[in-house]
Protein backbone atom coordinates (compact mmCIF):
# COMPACT_ATOMS: atom_id res chain seq x y z
CA UNK A 1 0.00 0.00 0.00
CA UNK A 2 1.38 3.37 -1.00
CA UNK A 3 0.82 6.53 1.05
CA UNK A 4 0.91 9.76 -0.79
CA UNK A 5 1.56 13.07 0.94
CA UNK A 6 0.79 16.14 -1.03
CA UNK A 7 3.01 19.15 -0.93
CA UNK A 8 0.18 21.28 0.49
CA UNK A 9 -0.55 18.72 3.19
CA UNK A 10 3.09 18.54 4.17
CA UNK A 11 3.30 22.30 4.47
CA UNK A 12 0.04 22.46 6.41
CA UNK A 13 1.12 19.80 8.91
CA UNK A 14 4.45 21.48 9.45
CA UNK A 15 2.88 24.87 10.01
CA UNK A 16 0.23 23.43 12.39
CA UNK A 17 2.95 21.73 14.44
CA UNK A 18 5.02 24.92 14.66
CA UNK A 19 1.99 27.00 15.63
CA UNK A 20 1.16 24.51 18.40
CA UNK A 21 4.75 24.71 19.63
CA UNK A 22 4.62 28.51 19.50
CA UNK A 23 1.35 28.50 21.49
CA UNK A 24 2.83 26.22 24.14
CA UNK A 25 5.96 28.39 24.33
CA UNK A 26 3.87 31.57 24.57
CA UNK A 27 1.82 30.04 27.38
CA UNK A 28 4.96 29.10 29.29
CA UNK A 29 6.46 32.55 28.79
CA UNK A 30 3.19 34.11 30.03
CA UNK A 31 3.27 31.88 33.13
CA UNK A 32 6.84 32.99 33.85
CA UNK A 33 5.94 36.65 33.35
CA UNK A 34 2.93 36.44 35.74
CA UNK A 35 4.51 33.97 38.14
CA UNK A 36 1.37 31.83 38.05
CA UNK A 37 0.79 28.28 36.90
CA UNK A 38 -3.00 28.69 36.80
CA UNK A 39 -4.21 31.81 35.03
CA UNK A 40 -7.50 30.56 33.61
CA UNK A 41 -9.82 27.73 34.65
CA UNK A 42 -8.70 25.81 31.56
CA UNK A 43 -5.16 25.60 32.95
CA UNK A 44 -6.28 23.40 35.86
CA UNK A 45 -10.05 23.15 36.45
CA UNK A 46 -9.78 21.41 39.84
CA UNK A 47 -7.16 23.82 41.17
CA UNK A 48 -9.17 26.78 39.83
CA UNK A 49 -12.20 25.79 41.93
CA UNK A 50 -10.09 25.55 45.06
CA UNK A 51 -8.38 28.86 44.29
CA UNK A 52 -11.74 30.63 43.92
CA UNK A 53 -12.88 29.22 47.27
CA UNK A 54 -9.67 30.40 48.92
CA UNK A 55 -9.98 33.85 47.34
CA UNK A 56 -13.54 34.15 48.63
CA UNK A 57 -12.29 33.31 52.12
CA UNK A 58 -9.57 35.95 51.76
CA UNK A 59 -12.13 38.55 50.71
CA UNK A 60 -14.25 37.70 53.75
CA UNK A 61 -11.16 38.07 55.95
CA UNK A 62 -10.48 41.50 54.47
CA UNK A 63 -14.07 42.55 55.21
CA UNK A 64 -13.66 41.31 58.79
CA UNK A 65 -10.54 43.48 59.02
CA UNK A 66 -12.50 46.51 57.82
CA UNK A 67 -15.26 45.85 60.37
CA UNK A 68 -12.69 45.33 63.11
CA UNK A 69 -10.98 48.61 62.25
CA UNK A 70 -14.32 50.47 62.42
CA UNK A 71 -15.16 48.90 65.78
CA UNK A 72 -11.70 49.63 67.17
CA UNK A 73 -11.86 53.28 66.14
CA UNK A 74 -15.30 53.79 67.71
CA UNK A 75 -14.38 51.97 70.90
CA UNK A 76 -11.19 54.01 71.24
CA UNK A 77 -13.24 57.19 70.84
CA UNK A 78 -15.71 55.91 73.43
CA UNK A 79 -12.88 55.17 75.85
CA UNK A 80 -11.60 58.73 75.40
CA UNK A 81 -15.10 60.12 76.01
CA UNK A 82 -15.58 57.97 79.12
CA UNK A 83 -12.21 59.11 80.45
CA UNK A 84 -13.39 62.70 80.06
CA UNK A 85 -16.62 61.89 81.93
CA UNK A 86 -14.60 60.29 84.72
CA UNK A 87 -12.46 63.41 85.04
CA UNK A 88 -15.61 65.54 85.06
CA UNK A 89 -17.22 63.47 87.84
CA UNK A 90 -14.05 63.68 89.88
CA UNK A 91 -14.19 67.47 89.68
CA UNK A 92 -17.89 67.47 90.61
CA UNK A 93 -17.14 65.32 93.66
CA UNK A 94 -14.47 67.78 94.73
CA UNK A 95 -16.94 70.65 94.38
CA UNK A 96 -19.65 68.70 96.24
CA UNK A 97 -17.33 67.98 99.17
CA UNK A 98 -16.34 71.63 99.24
CA UNK A 99 -19.99 72.74 99.23
CA UNK A 100 -20.81 70.25 102.00
CA UNK A 101 -18.38 72.00 104.33
CA UNK A 102 -20.22 73.94 107.03
CA UNK A 103 -17.73 76.80 106.77
CA UNK A 104 -18.72 77.58 103.16
CA UNK A 105 -21.13 80.50 102.94
CA UNK A 106 -24.09 80.94 100.56
CA UNK A 107 -22.10 83.11 98.15
CA UNK A 108 -19.40 80.47 97.77
CA UNK A 109 -22.00 77.77 97.27
CA UNK A 110 -23.59 79.86 94.56
CA UNK A 111 -20.26 80.01 92.70
CA UNK A 112 -19.85 76.25 93.11
CA UNK A 113 -23.35 75.73 91.70
CA UNK A 114 -22.46 77.92 88.71
CA UNK A 115 -19.43 75.78 87.92
CA UNK A 116 -21.50 72.62 88.31
CA UNK A 117 -24.00 73.93 85.75
CA UNK A 118 -21.11 74.37 83.35
CA UNK A 119 -20.07 70.77 84.06
CA UNK A 120 -23.59 69.56 83.21
CA UNK A 121 -23.35 71.34 79.85
CA UNK A 122 -19.92 69.78 79.32
CA UNK A 123 -21.32 66.34 80.15
CA UNK A 124 -24.04 66.78 77.54
CA UNK A 125 -21.45 67.78 74.94
CA UNK A 126 -19.50 64.59 75.65
CA UNK A 127 -22.69 62.50 75.51
CA UNK A 128 -23.48 64.00 72.08
CA UNK A 129 -20.01 63.36 70.69
CA UNK A 130 -19.62 62.10 67.09
CA UNK A 131 -17.13 59.74 65.48
CA UNK A 132 -15.05 60.23 62.33
CA UNK A 133 -18.05 59.23 60.17
CA UNK A 134 -20.18 62.02 61.71
CA UNK A 135 -22.26 59.47 63.63
CA UNK A 136 -23.21 59.88 67.28
CA UNK A 137 -21.27 57.59 69.60
CA UNK A 138 -23.96 57.13 72.22
CA UNK A 139 -27.18 56.94 70.17
CA UNK A 140 -27.43 53.16 69.79
CA UNK A 141 -28.79 52.24 66.36
CA UNK A 142 -29.99 55.83 65.83
CA UNK A 143 -26.52 57.09 64.95
CA UNK A 144 -27.85 60.09 63.00
CA UNK A 145 -30.10 61.30 65.84
CA UNK A 146 -28.69 63.58 68.54
CA UNK A 147 -29.13 61.42 71.65
CA UNK A 148 -29.34 64.04 74.42
CA UNK A 149 -31.25 67.29 74.62
CA UNK A 150 -31.84 69.56 77.61
CA UNK A 151 -35.07 71.34 78.45
CA UNK A 152 -34.75 73.41 81.57
CA UNK A 153 -33.25 71.19 84.26
CA UNK A 154 -34.31 67.99 82.47
CA UNK A 155 -32.13 66.12 80.01
CA UNK A 156 -33.92 63.64 77.75
CA UNK A 157 -32.50 60.72 75.79
CA UNK A 158 -33.67 60.29 72.17
CA UNK A 159 -31.49 57.37 71.11
CA UNK A 160 -32.33 53.71 71.59
CA UNK A 161 -31.00 51.06 73.96
CA UNK A 162 -29.21 48.95 71.34
CA UNK A 163 -25.60 48.67 70.27
CA UNK A 164 -24.40 47.92 66.73
CA UNK A 165 -22.78 44.50 66.35
CA UNK A 166 -19.98 44.24 63.79
CA UNK A 167 -18.86 40.83 62.56
CA UNK A 168 -15.10 40.48 63.00
CA UNK A 169 -14.84 36.75 62.38
CA UNK A 170 -16.83 33.86 60.87
CA UNK A 171 -18.71 33.37 64.14
CA UNK A 172 -17.65 36.40 66.16
CA UNK A 173 -19.38 39.77 66.60
CA UNK A 174 -18.37 42.76 68.74
CA UNK A 175 -20.48 45.77 69.75
CA UNK A 176 -18.80 48.96 68.53
CA UNK A 177 -20.13 51.17 71.36
CA UNK A 178 -22.56 51.48 74.27
CA UNK A 179 -25.88 53.22 74.02
CA UNK A 180 -26.31 56.49 75.86
CA UNK A 181 -28.96 54.80 77.98
CA UNK A 182 -26.41 52.26 79.26
CA UNK A 183 -23.74 54.86 79.98
CA UNK A 184 -25.59 57.91 81.26
CA UNK A 185 -29.17 56.93 82.11
CA UNK A 186 -29.07 53.50 83.73
CA UNK A 187 -27.07 54.22 86.90
CA UNK A 188 -28.25 52.29 90.00
CA UNK A 189 -29.52 54.47 92.83
CA UNK A 190 -27.98 54.64 96.29
CA UNK A 191 -25.78 51.68 97.16
CA UNK A 192 -27.31 49.55 94.43
CA UNK A 193 -29.70 47.85 96.88
CA UNK A 194 -31.61 50.74 98.42
CA UNK A 195 -31.65 54.52 98.64
CA UNK A 196 -32.69 56.68 101.58
CA UNK A 197 -34.67 59.90 101.74
CA UNK A 198 -36.25 62.33 104.20
CA UNK A 199 -39.74 63.84 104.08
CA UNK A 200 -39.67 67.56 103.25
CA UNK A 201 -42.22 68.20 106.03
CA UNK A 202 -39.89 66.96 108.79
CA UNK A 203 -39.47 69.40 111.68
CA UNK A 204 -36.82 67.64 113.74
CA UNK A 205 -33.05 67.95 113.37
CA UNK A 206 -32.50 64.27 112.48
CA UNK A 207 -30.67 63.40 109.27
CA UNK A 208 -30.54 59.87 107.86
CA UNK A 209 -27.30 58.41 106.55
CA UNK A 210 -26.91 56.48 103.30
CA UNK A 211 -27.13 53.16 105.15
CA UNK A 212 -25.63 49.75 104.47
CA UNK A 213 -26.64 46.15 103.75
CA UNK A 214 -25.94 43.78 106.64
CA UNK A 215 -27.54 40.64 105.17
CA UNK A 216 -28.58 40.73 101.53
CA UNK A 217 -30.44 37.42 101.85
CA UNK A 218 -32.87 39.03 104.30
CA UNK A 219 -33.54 42.08 102.13
CA UNK A 220 -37.01 42.20 100.60
CA UNK A 221 -37.01 44.83 97.78
CA UNK A 222 -39.75 47.34 98.55
CA UNK A 223 -40.31 50.99 99.41
CA UNK A 224 -40.28 51.33 103.19
CA UNK A 225 -41.22 54.31 105.36
CA UNK A 226 -39.81 54.88 108.83
CA UNK A 227 -42.34 56.91 110.80
CA UNK A 228 -41.78 58.43 114.27
CA UNK A 229 -45.02 58.65 116.24
CA UNK A 230 -43.82 60.43 119.38
CA UNK A 231 -41.05 62.71 120.61
CA UNK A 232 -39.48 59.85 122.58
CA UNK A 233 -38.10 58.22 119.43
CA UNK A 234 -40.60 55.42 118.97
CA UNK A 235 -40.77 54.40 115.33
CA UNK A 236 -42.42 51.91 113.01
CA UNK A 237 -41.26 50.68 109.61
CA UNK A 238 -44.04 50.21 107.05
CA UNK A 239 -43.93 48.56 103.65
CA UNK A 240 -45.67 49.93 100.54
CA UNK A 241 -48.71 47.69 100.77
CA UNK A 242 -52.29 48.92 100.71
CA UNK A 243 -52.85 49.17 103.56
CA UNK A 244 -49.19 49.30 104.66
CA UNK A 245 -47.92 46.64 107.04
CA UNK A 246 -45.48 47.32 109.88
CA UNK A 247 -42.38 45.15 109.35
CA UNK A 248 -40.38 46.49 112.31
CA UNK A 249 -40.66 48.84 115.28
CA UNK A 250 -38.52 50.11 118.13
CA UNK A 251 -37.24 53.13 119.98
CA UNK A 252 -34.49 55.24 118.50
CA UNK A 253 -31.91 56.96 120.67
CA UNK A 254 -29.87 59.91 119.39
CA UNK A 255 -26.82 58.76 117.41
CA UNK A 256 -28.20 55.24 117.05
CA UNK A 257 -29.30 53.19 114.05
CA UNK A 258 -32.39 51.41 112.78
CA UNK A 259 -32.10 47.91 111.34
CA UNK A 260 -34.67 45.73 109.56
CA UNK A 261 -34.82 43.17 106.75
CA UNK A 262 -31.04 42.88 106.48
CA UNK A 263 -30.31 46.62 106.16
CA UNK A 264 -29.24 49.30 108.60
CA UNK A 265 -29.51 53.08 108.50
CA UNK A 266 -27.83 55.54 110.85
CA UNK A 267 -29.40 58.79 112.02
CA UNK A 268 -27.90 61.90 113.53
CA UNK A 269 -29.91 64.28 115.70
CA UNK A 270 -33.40 63.58 117.02
CA UNK A 271 -36.56 63.29 114.90
CA UNK A 272 -39.73 65.09 115.94
CA UNK A 273 -43.12 63.51 116.30
CA UNK A 274 -44.50 62.82 112.79
CA UNK A 275 -41.13 62.92 111.02
CA UNK A 276 -40.55 60.19 108.46
CA UNK A 277 -37.75 58.78 106.32
CA UNK A 278 -37.76 56.42 103.37
CA UNK A 279 -35.69 53.37 102.52
CA UNK A 280 -36.62 52.50 98.94
CA UNK A 281 -35.42 49.76 96.64
CA UNK A 282 -32.75 50.91 94.22
CA UNK A 283 -33.92 51.93 90.76
CA UNK A 284 -32.05 53.86 88.07
CA UNK A 285 -31.04 57.50 88.03
CA UNK A 286 -29.37 59.26 85.13
CA UNK A 287 -26.20 61.29 85.56
CA UNK A 288 -27.87 64.51 84.51
CA UNK A 289 -30.56 64.17 87.19
CA UNK A 290 -27.88 63.47 89.80
CA UNK A 291 -25.98 66.63 88.89
CA UNK A 292 -29.10 68.77 88.59
CA UNK A 293 -30.31 67.60 92.02
CA UNK A 294 -26.89 68.40 93.42
CA UNK A 295 -27.01 71.91 91.93
CA UNK A 296 -30.47 72.44 93.40
CA UNK A 297 -29.30 71.30 96.83
CA UNK A 298 -26.19 73.48 96.79
CA UNK A 299 -28.21 76.47 95.57
CA UNK A 300 -30.65 76.17 98.50
CA UNK A 301 -30.19 78.31 101.59
CA UNK A 302 -31.08 76.21 104.64
CA UNK A 303 -31.77 78.32 107.71
CA UNK A 304 -33.87 76.26 110.12
CA UNK A 305 -32.66 73.16 111.91
CA UNK A 306 -35.00 70.97 109.84
CA UNK A 307 -33.80 72.54 106.57
CA UNK A 308 -30.16 71.97 107.52
CA UNK A 309 -30.97 68.33 108.31
CA UNK A 310 -32.66 68.00 104.91
CA UNK A 311 -29.60 69.59 103.27
CA UNK A 312 -27.34 67.04 104.96
CA UNK A 313 -29.53 64.16 103.79
CA UNK A 314 -29.59 65.46 100.21
CA UNK A 315 -25.83 66.02 100.13
CA UNK A 316 -25.20 62.55 101.54
CA UNK A 317 -27.39 61.02 98.85
CA UNK A 318 -25.72 63.09 96.14
CA UNK A 319 -22.20 62.09 97.21
CA UNK A 320 -23.21 58.44 97.33
CA UNK A 321 -24.81 58.71 93.90
CA UNK A 322 -21.64 60.29 92.50
CA UNK A 323 -19.65 57.33 93.85
CA UNK A 324 -22.19 54.98 92.30
CA UNK A 325 -21.91 56.84 88.99
CA UNK A 326 -18.12 56.58 89.04
CA UNK A 327 -18.31 52.84 89.72
CA UNK A 328 -20.86 52.45 86.94
CA UNK A 329 -18.60 54.35 84.57
CA UNK A 330 -15.64 52.13 85.48
CA UNK A 331 -17.78 49.08 84.72
CA UNK A 332 -18.61 50.44 81.26
CA UNK A 333 -14.94 51.24 80.63
CA UNK A 334 -14.04 47.68 81.64
CA UNK A 335 -16.47 46.41 79.00
CA UNK A 336 -14.87 48.68 76.41
CA UNK A 337 -11.44 47.34 77.36
CA UNK A 338 -12.70 43.76 77.08
CA UNK A 339 -14.09 44.45 73.61
CA UNK A 340 -10.82 46.03 72.45
CA UNK A 341 -8.96 42.98 73.77
CA UNK A 342 -11.36 40.73 71.86
CA UNK A 343 -10.67 42.71 68.68
CA UNK A 344 -6.91 42.34 69.18
CA UNK A 345 -7.24 38.58 69.64
CA UNK A 346 -9.50 38.35 66.61
CA UNK A 347 -6.96 40.33 64.55
CA UNK A 348 -4.21 37.89 65.53
CA UNK A 349 -6.38 34.92 64.57
CA UNK A 350 -7.26 36.57 61.24
CA UNK A 351 -3.61 37.20 60.42
CA UNK A 352 -2.78 33.55 61.03
CA UNK A 353 -5.73 32.47 58.90
CA UNK A 354 -4.79 34.94 56.19
CA UNK A 355 -1.23 33.58 56.00
CA UNK A 356 -2.59 30.04 55.80
CA UNK A 357 -5.05 30.93 53.02
CA UNK A 358 -2.37 32.79 51.06
CA UNK A 359 0.01 29.84 51.42
CA UNK A 360 -2.61 27.38 50.19
CA UNK A 361 -3.48 29.66 47.26
CA UNK A 362 0.19 30.00 46.38
CA UNK A 363 0.68 26.25 46.39
CA UNK A 364 -2.18 25.81 43.94
CA UNK A 365 -1.63 28.81 41.68
CA UNK A 366 2.00 29.94 41.80
CA UNK A 367 4.60 28.75 39.34
CA UNK A 368 7.62 26.50 39.89
CA UNK A 369 10.12 28.75 38.13
CA UNK A 370 12.84 26.09 37.76
CA UNK A 371 10.48 23.66 36.06
CA UNK A 372 8.93 26.41 33.92
CA UNK A 373 12.28 27.75 32.70
CA UNK A 374 13.46 24.22 31.84
CA UNK A 375 10.22 23.56 29.98
CA UNK A 376 10.49 26.89 28.15
CA UNK A 377 14.04 26.10 26.99
CA UNK A 378 12.94 22.68 25.76
CA UNK A 379 9.99 24.20 23.91
CA UNK A 380 12.21 26.89 22.43
CA UNK A 381 14.76 24.33 21.19
CA UNK A 382 11.98 22.18 19.78
CA UNK A 383 10.46 25.16 17.97
CA UNK A 384 13.80 26.21 16.56
CA UNK A 385 14.51 22.65 15.36
CA UNK A 386 11.07 22.44 13.76
CA UNK A 387 11.58 25.76 12.03
CA UNK A 388 15.00 24.74 10.70
CA UNK A 389 13.64 21.39 9.53
CA UNK A 390 10.71 22.99 7.80
CA UNK A 391 13.03 25.51 6.19
CA UNK A 392 15.03 22.71 4.60
CA UNK A 393 12.10 20.48 3.71
CA UNK A 394 10.21 23.34 2.12
CA UNK A 395 13.10 23.84 -0.30
CA UNK A 396 13.05 20.24 -1.54
CA UNK A 397 11.52 19.66 -4.99
CA UNK A 398 11.23 16.72 -7.42
CA UNK A 399 12.99 18.80 -9.97
CA UNK A 400 16.13 18.58 -7.83
CA UNK A 401 16.30 14.87 -8.74
CA UNK A 402 15.55 15.25 -12.46
CA UNK A 403 18.65 17.10 -13.42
Amino acid sequence: MTTRISTAGMHNNALTTMLAQQTALSKTQNEIALGRRVNTPADDPVASVHIMELQRSLQETEQYETNSSMATNRLNMEETALTSVGTLLQRVQELALQANNATVDASSRSMIATEMKARISELQDIANQKDANNEYLFAGFSTKTQPFSQTGATTSYFGDQNSRQLQVGPTQKVADSHSGYEVFMDVPQGNGTFVVGAATANTGDAAIGVGSVTNLAQWVPDDYTITFDDAAGHYQVFDSGAPPTAVASGTYTAGGSIAFNGVKVDLTGMPANGDSFTVSRSRSEDLFTTLNNLVATISSSPTTTAQKAQFNVSMGKALQQLDQSSDHLLSVRAQVGARLSTLENAATAREDQKVQLQTMTSELRDLDYAEAVTRMNQQLLGLQAAQQSYSRISQLSLFDYLR
